[in-house]
């Protein structure tokens, strides 16, 4: 799924959700579903790609955008304001 079409797909579970003809949670699980297909069907510039944290601890299920296996990983130490090193998990493309 492209940005434009995720985009696309968002703004209509708003507009179900503003008409009255979805509730919070089912907007909110639409929007997920979205987010997630996105992510997964990701094809980035200039080697960009998807990248996820399995193992254990908060970093598990972590999906980023990086170039890399090691620029995931600094980047999900980041987002849990952790040392790279410190991490308990394999940085897998998604």
């Amino acid at each position: 799924m492209d940005r434009i079409s995720a985009l696309r797909n968002v703004e209509e579970a708003l507009r179900d959700f503003e008409s009255g003809e979805s509730d919070l949670a089912a907007t909110e699980q639409r929007v997920t579903t979205v987010l997630r297909t996105y992510a997964t069907d990701f094809e980035g510039e200039a080697g960009l790609r998807a990248y996820q944290a399995i193992g254990d601890g908060r970093a598990h299920g972590l999906v980023v955008v990086a170039e890399s296996d090691a620029e995931a990983r600094e980047r999900i130490a980041d987002l849990l304001d952790e040392n790279p090193s410190d991490l308990d998990v394999n940085i897998s493309p998604v």
